[in-house]
């Protein structure tokens, strides 16, 4: 009887210890079951392809995935002058976690609003003609599935959401599986503290970027083979 008394309380400090360092260095969520299917915003939000419900206000919840990867769409210094809408043409800052890899590099951008005028209009991996995509160079595939793993949750932002929506309709005309795939919005939007700043005024008042913060994927046409 007592040999049967000291089984249940020990076993009971056990499960108390136990809970106590379940609680103390439990792994992070990951919120794998949490996350929910894409939904479009509504309204102007909607047509640009932000989601509804993972976006500028509830990314902090979804980053640090293992299954995912992050992409910033935009360019370190884009041609369109984004300060006519109240953007900024320079990356201004990130939400730590995304690495920038830039859509106008990818492929043509179109469609953008008429105050900021053009963006880049040199060589891209791909040119987008009515929806349908066609690779540039004979890797333009390859380097796209590197960039944009199709076993991976995708979470795309840029400036004010529109880029991040182009690239989610190109991998999804090319196969990707739209299930996985999440425009989140854009960085102007964006309030949460994993903000990291590129922009700063300098002790002499000028205002300078500190592009060495930006994790930063170079697409480097020229080494490319170029299909004929």
């Amino acid at each position: 009887m007592k040999k049967y008394i000291w089984l249940v309380v020990s076993g009971a400090i056990i499960l108390v210890i136990g809970a106590f360092l379940l609680g103390r260095y439990a792994l992070p969520n990951t919120g794998l079951a949490s996350l929910p299917k894409p939904e479009l915003s509504s309204g102007q939000r909607g047509e640009l392809g932000i989601d509804k419900n993972v976006n500028e206000s509830t990314i902090d919840q979804y980053l640090g995935r293992a299954d995912a990867v992050y992409r910033d769409m935009r360019m370190l210094k884009d041609p369109a002058e984004y300060e006519a809408i109240g953007g900024d043409s320079y990356l201004s800052g990130f939400v730590n976690g995304f690495e920038v890899v830039p859509l106008p590099y990818i492929v043509n951008v179109t469609g953008l609003p008429e105050p900021v005028g053009d963006t880049y209009i040199g060589k891209t991996l791909f040119t987008n003609t009515n929806g349908v995509y066609t690779p540039n160079y004979k890797e333009s595939m390859e380097v796209l599935e590197a960039l944009f793993p199709k076993d991976k949750v995708i979470f795309l932002m840029c400036g004010g959401g529109g880029y991040a929506g182009m690239m989610r309709q190109m991998l999804i005309a090319l196969g990707w599986d739209a299930d996985k795939i999440y425009d989140v919005g854009g960085y102007w939007y964006y309030e949460g503290p994993n903000k990291v700043e590129v922009k700063r005024v300098s002790a002499d008042g000028k205002t300078v970027y500190d592009f060495y913060k930006v994790p930063y994927h170079d697409i480097n046409l020229y080494t490319l083979t170029e299909n004929k």
